[in-house]
């Protein structure tokens, strides 16, 4: 269950961060980074603070710097949790937008991406993305799989993925503790491996400080495990 920690730290968000486009893709509006020239592509699906963190429009364009086409879309219609809203608890918000229902919008979105000319399509899900992307490797809808602080996924879902898959974890983390994380590993049935980050807290990929050396350093660290995660399967 989502707890205070899976909400904590928000991003500042702006429309106006990353050096990509915002266009409607797939029936969702979308903020798309890199050439449709690519090997391959990548889409990537937010926490519930949505597709404007503007550290996560810079991951985008770090991967179509790696020769991707990327695109991230906006499940949240405009709705990002906001933790200021004390009315709006975030087990209250997410009536209103389920992994279920994000579930069936990507699968919109992988379509989108397959219309483009790819043929092979890896996914990152951050948090409540993380569970998102889960259901695609599930399914067979992705190549390849990334899961960062993951909430929401059970050690059932994981006895169902059909795609390579790593999951990157917090050493700190209420939501998905590293104990639970590491039982991973032991049922999975295709490649994939667990890797937990010491000294760092639920959501330290996407919303760390940049000016805070200690907390930049993981995040690329954990953001380098993807693009050779992606190297090795997405091509």
């Amino acid at each position: 269950m989502a707890g205070p920690q899976c909400c904590a730290n928000p991003p500042a968000l702006n429309p106006k961060s990353g050096e990509g486009i915002v266009e409607e893709f797939g029936g969702l509006l979308s903020y798309i980074t890199g050439s449709l020239d690519s090997k391959g592509a990548i889409l990537l699906i937010s926490d519930v603070f949505g597709f404007e963190a503007p550290n996560l429009r810079k991951l985008a364009d770090k991967i179509a710097a790696a020769g991707y086409y990327v695109v991230v879309p906006e499940f949240m219609h405009g709705d990002p949790y906001d933790p200021d809203n004390t009315e709006r608890p975030v087990m209250v918000w997410l009536k209103d937008h389920g992994v279920d229902k994000g579930f069936e919008e990507a699968k919109l979105i992988v379509s989108a991406i397959k219309s483009k000319g790819f043929s092979t399509i890896g996914a990152a899900g951050f948090c409540w993305g993380g569970k998102v992307v889960v259901e695609l490797a599930k399914s067979g809808y992705i190549q390849a799989a990334v899961i960062c602080h993951p909430g929401f996924v059970t050690i059932d879902d994981m006895k169902e993925v059909k795609a390579p898959i790593a999951v990157l974890g917090a050493e700190i983390d209420q939501l998905s503790p590293p104990e639970f994380l590491k039982q991973f590993e032991g049922v999975l049935s295709v490649e994939g491996y667990v890797k937990i980050f010491p000294g760092v807290v639920h959501g330290w990929t996407t919303r760390y400080d940049v000016e805070d050396k200690k907390a930049v350093e993981p995040a690329e660290e954990a953001h380098q495990d993807m693009l050779d995660w992606f190297a090795k399967y997405v091509k």
